[in-house]
């Protein structure tokens, strides 16, 4: 398939630029995979929209302070923004500057912090601390917004763009699908008898790549480290034997998921994953999910379009720009049901 079978007009005026006052107060566009017809809903309105037995499964990886201004000891500005953890003190970056440091060369940071740059890996580029890294960028890093939020993050941000449940430190972008969920609406999906589970993947800036391939099965995706544990894996087998479904929160709930199965049944995984989700992909764990909009032409449109069909997806958010929801990071959500056929 082509890169541009994926593209919509989006106005940019509809790009949510700050979060509403309330996590669940979004909307919620609910795509019904197997007809194509939508509806407009309220993410409130998500625990009548779900069957007692069904299972959320939650990303809780937690965003850090991944952004961080330095200085080269000549002065000039480099933008150090965190791709993933590599240890306690080393770390695989992005750099920007207008001349990138070499390798060998020191890097000034913020609270008298020193980098040392190490060897390049494509765009990427190791750097090692002079301290332990998370708890530096804690103290002295900024939130990474995504690139198209045309705004600098403020003291706001730092609480908003992260889950509620958010536990284990190592991403650079949300799970955004679950900034959505407060501790009242969880009450609310368990008061309606919907379980829940939770895994792990550390979002990396990756994310925000765009596929460069216009044959789209020529694109490579970026690498992210996941964690799907045993006890994950036995609430699937719980809710599969009541009857319920697995709703995955997030696309990256949905890869973790899918990658863990890859050799043909739900297994705990811990390690890389570049699993690339795109049209004839055969879903075996996923009966649902909850995703907020995606770029034109992105992998993540993609993966949605895997499920849903594409024709399907793509006119759901035709509908979306025409009745004016909010999207990417900060904007609305849908509740995808699959394409006919389903999970394999």
């Amino acid at each position: 398939m082509q890169r541009s079978d994926f593209h919509y007009d989006l106005p940019a005026e509809l790009i949510a630029q700050v979060p509403l006052a309330e996590r669940r107060a979004s909307r919620l566009l609910v795509l019904d995979g197997g007809t194509g017809s939508t509806a407009d809903r309220l993410f409130t309105e998500l625990p009548q929209l779900l069957n007692p037995n069904d299972l959320l499964v939650f990303n809780d990886t937690r965003v850090l302070p991944a952004r961080v201004l330095a200085r080269k000891p000549t002065g000039g500005r480099v933008e150090i923004l965190l791709e993933r953890v590599l240890g306690p003190r080393r770390a695989l970056v992005h750099l920007r500057a207008s001349h990138k440091p070499q390798h060998g060369g020191e890097i000034e940071l913020p609270g008298h912090a020193r980098a040392r740059v190490g060897a390049r890996s494509g765009e990427l580029v190791e750097i090692e601390l002079d301290r332990e890294l998370v708890p530096y960028l804690e103290a002295h890093g900024q939130t990474p917004l995504p690139p198209y939020i045309a705004r600098s993050a403020d003291a706001a941000d730092r609480e908003r763009y992260q889950t509620v449940f958010a536990r284990a430190p190592g991403a650079v972008a949300a799970p955004t699908a679950g900034l959505h969920f407060d501790t009242e609406l969880l009450d609310a999906l368990t008061a309606r008898g919907v379980e829940r589970a939770f895994l792990t993947l550390h979002v990396g800036a990756g994310t925000f790549a765009p596929v460069r391939t216009e044959q789209i099965e020529e694109h490579e995706l970026h690498a992210e480290w996941l964690d799907v544990p045993a006890e994950a894996c036995a609430a699937v087998e719980r809710c599969r034997r009541s009857g319920g479904r697995v709703v995955a929160v997030g696309t990256t709930s949905v890869r973790a998921l899918e990658t863990a199965a890859r050799g043909g049944k739900l297994a705990p995984f811990t390690g890389d994953s570049r699993l690339f989700i795109y049209p004839s992909f055969e879903f075996r764990v996923v009966d649902a999910m909850v995703t907020n909009f995606h770029l034109p032409e992105s992998s993540l449109l993609m993966l949605v379009s895997a499920f849903a069909g594409r024709d399907a997806t793509l006119a759901a958010y035709r509908h979306a720009v025409a009745q004016r929801y909010r999207f990417f990071s900060y904007g609305d959500a849908m509740l995808v049901t699959p394409k006919r056929g389903g999970r394999r």
